[in-house]
């Protein structure tokens, strides 16, 4: 699912709307936050949670191309790939469930930020599971490429 995001400025500065529960179902509340620094041309993933969904927001500084890749054998849309342009030119919020491969790349000239509010605790409670990611950036015959 993928949210436009819209910037309220005025002489200040602005303001967006990260996500509203009333637009998000509660299975897909948010249980933490964290801020990521990804520089030029630097990847991240691709990789996939087997219980977590990821509420990813790419609202700027910088611009990312995001790659999606649907391997939930049960989904309609099972085997599709999608890769879009998102970040400081088109913020968008995106809802990335569990068993959708995902990574995104920082195609921009400055080091820029990604926003995640996942459904999960990082190695739960306590932080004493184990983590929710199935990383397929180190398989050298991985189906899921970033170019």
């Amino acid at each position: 699912m993928f949210t436009p995001l819209l910037r309220h400025g005025d002489e200040r500065g602005w303001l967006m709307e990260l996500f509203r529960q009333d637009e998000l179902h509660p299975a897909h509340y948010p249980q933490m936050a964290y801020v990521s620094e990804t520089g030029p041309g630097v990847v991240r993933g691709p990789h996939e949670h087997v219980e977590q969904t990821d509420l990813f927001v790419f609202a700027g500084p910088g611009e990312f191309r995001l790659y999606l890749w649907d391997a939930r054998s049960d989904s309609p849309t099972h085997g599709r790939y999608l890769a879009v342009e998102l970040g400081e030119q088109r913020p968008c919020a995106v809802l990335v469930p569990p068993g959708v491969v995902h990574a995104y790349k920082n195609v921009g000239a400055k080091p820029g930020w990604v926003l995640n509010l996942p459904n999960r605790l990082y190695r739960g409670a306590g932080r004493r599971q184990a983590v929710d990611e199935i990383r397929h950036e180190d398989r050298p015959k991985s189906p899921y490429r970033v170019a």
